[in-house]
């Protein structure tokens, strides 16, 4: 049994990963982040490319593509942390494709795969949702409730007012409805956010495995009374635990988004799992990479925080490690309990 990637989906990873070392260079996404704008020029490749729909249904001018090429996707996008809305309008798209009605997807699934049109996707707690990333860009918003209903909003039925957040690389708002407007989405919200979830966890496997390369060529050159840092016990120990870390993202987050095309059945286990451990790991790797880094980790002119910084806004969307792990362990206790009165 083959456990890796497939020759097109590796081909989709490499060609991925090439064109963004190009595109998305440090200065570049710096360049982006200090001005807070949308780099549009590569917003409008990537939508050439079909980046944005490559989950979606052909039927709605998408690729057709699966939740792995998805991920793949969306894991080499937080290596690069490219300053572009592909993340949450790939989210909102889902929760269109799995939740809206036949009129609310061809209304949008077709803009949305095409980049024609960005969204955004925000949890809502009375009806408000406090961060939501891409809102301001948007041109549609789906806001979920705590009990997973949603709703669907365009940009003339949202309240959006920007608010800085700590990863300038991505514009961020508090989005409410105006008057009640939107319409709620009828289909099957938790199919849509389970989806989201891997999506997430994805990007944040590609940060964590940044984080991990930019350290670990960090501490091979810089030297120490003539050795390289990385020769000293304590730092290749911070390093084997940052690669520990990163491989169990990584694993949960391929697990869930195979299960999400091959066994939908086991996707709110394998969500909640994979976001769990990927929030943890980011904030955990994102962390050391900086501590190893020594005093140059901590400036504003190494990269390094960059990462650090897309590891605890991602950490927190759709719900942080500590939400997750609850969900867990409500899951395996009902599937113990029907086990147990089978």
């Amino acid at each position: 049994m083959d456990f890796g990637l497939s020759d097109d989906q590796r081909d989709i990873q490499r060609t991925a990963r090439d064109l963004l070392a190009e595109r998305a260079r440090p200065e570049r996404v710096r360049e982006h982040a200090e001005a807070r704008t949308v780099d549009q020029a590569l917003w409008r490749e990537l939508s050439e490319l079909g980046w944005p729909g490559i989950a979606v249904a052909e039927d709605h001018g998408g690729q057709g593509l699966g939740r792995i090429e998805l991920s793949i996707l969306c894991e080499e996008l937080g290596r690069s942390l490219a300053p572009v809305p592909f993340l949450p309008s790939v989210m909102a798209a889902t929760l269109i494709e799995h939740a809206g009605s036949p009129e609310q997807r061809d209304r949008w699934l077709p803009a949305l795969a095409a980049g024609d049109a960005t969204g955004a996707l925000g949890v809502a707690v009375d009806g408000t949702a406090e961060l939501v990333i891409g809102a301001v860009e948007a041109g549609v918003i789906v806001l979920v409730e705590d009990d997973r209903t949603a709703r669907l909003l365009g940009a003339d039925e949202a309240e959006v007012t920007p608010v800085a957040s700590i990863d300038p690389t991505r514009s961020t708002a508090r989005v409410g409805a105006i008057a009640d407007g939107g319409e709620p989405l009828t289909g099957d919200v938790s199919a849509g956010i389970d989806r989201s979830l891997v999506a997430v966890s994805s990007e944040l496997v590609g940060v964590c495995d940044r984080a991990l390369e930019m350290t670990v060529a960090y501490v091979k050159e810089r030297k120490q009374f003539g050795v390289p840092v990385g020769a000293y016990q304590a730092v290749s120990h911070r390093c084997a635990q940052m690669l520990l870390e990163t491989e169990k993202a990584r694993a949960t987050a391929a697990f869930a988004a195979w299960t999400a095309d091959a066994e939908p059945d086991r996707l709110p286990e394998a969500s909640a799992m994979a976001k769990a451990a990927a929030s943890d790991a980011a904030r955990e790797v994102t962390a050391s990479a900086i501590q190893a880094h020594g005093g140059i980790g901590f400036t504003w002119e190494a990269d390094v925080h960059w990462l650090y910084k897309r590891a605890q806004l991602d950490a927190a969307l759709l719900g942080g490690a500590k939400r997750h792990r609850a969900q867990l362990a409500v899951i395996l206790a009902e599937q113990l309990q029907a086990s147990a009165t089978a």
